[in-house]
């Protein structure tokens, strides 16, 4: 397993600015072309607010909700006091998942640039699907951005993390609209491919730092011990401040760039 799918998640972590993480996952629900799903599953469901969000609205549907994550899923669990459902739930790691029956809709938000091998990832989830029934994939497009360009700088810089770590994050996991449409395009009845960039408004001390520690940041905090990862954060947050300053209303505007792949069987 890579360093960069080893890594645990904070639940609590990851729900800070959880309108902004919410906001693409709606989004790419509004352009499902499959107007009664009899199973979903949600592939990467972490702590499940989405996956309820899918129950909910095809309520007669057999709901799955997988995540690789014991953490997310404890917490997934949990919410079924709040809000009991008929949603399974299921730890699995995607790079070898299979379904047991052929859903009508595999719906995923912001995982699967987190699982290696796209060229055969996701040919693999497309032909799982029932015929009529669709893969909607939504996945940051932030290896570029001054937040995690800046991220590797300053691991290079700094000379800390292993070489192995350092290489993981100069891959981008990610891959162009044209790739993923040649690798789809022949295998799809419908294709739909679309970007946004979000004009993210973030609030509170050095928040573009907090957003990546909740996602892209894990990676490196969890490979460095402690002087380590506090010499790191220290000169990381001083260079985040000055690419992302905060404005005169106390608030500090983050550009975040997203990929929506729609493919219909």
């Amino acid at each position: 397993m890579s360093e960069r799918a080893a890594t645990s998640w904070d639940p609590n972590q990851y729900r800070r600015y959880s309108d902004h993480r919410l906001r693409p996952a709606l989004d790419l629900i509004e352009r499902i072309p499959v107007a009664d799903p009899r199973t979903i599953v949600d592939l990467g469901c972490g702590t499940g607010n989405l996956t309820r969000l899918l129950a909910r609205r095809w309520p007669e549907a057999s709901v799955v909700g997988l995540d690789h994550s014991p953490e997310m899923l404890a917490e997934a669990a949990a919410g079924e006091q709040r809000e009991p459902s008929a949603i399974r739930w299921v730890q699995a790691d995607l790079r070898h998942w299979q379904p047991d029956h052929a859903p009508d809709l595999l719906f995923s938000n912001a995982t699967l640039h987190w699982v290696p091998d796209h060229a055969a990832l996701f040919p693999k989830l497309l032909a799982s699907i029932t015929p009529g029934g669709a893969l909607a994939v939504q996945m940051p497009r932030s290896w570029g951005l001054a937040s995690h360009r800046l991220m590797r700088e300053t691991l290079a810089d700094l000379k800390l993390g292993s070489e192995a770590l350092r290489r993981s994050l100069d891959i981008d996991p990610v891959e162009t609209p044209n790739a993923y449409y040649r690798l789809l395009a022949p295998r799809a009845k419908h294709l739909d491919l679309w970007e946004t960039e979000y004009l993210q408004t973030l609030e509170g001390p050095d928040p573009v730092l907090e957003w990546v520690k909740g996602t892209g940041l894990r990676p490196v905090l969890q490979a460095l011990d402690g002087a380590e990862r506090e010499r790191f954060l220290a000169e990381y947050s001083r260079r985040l401040r000055e690419a992302y300053p905060t404005g005169v209303d106390g608030r500090t505007l983050y550009p975040f760039r997203r990929l929506f792949i729609v493919a219909q069987v």
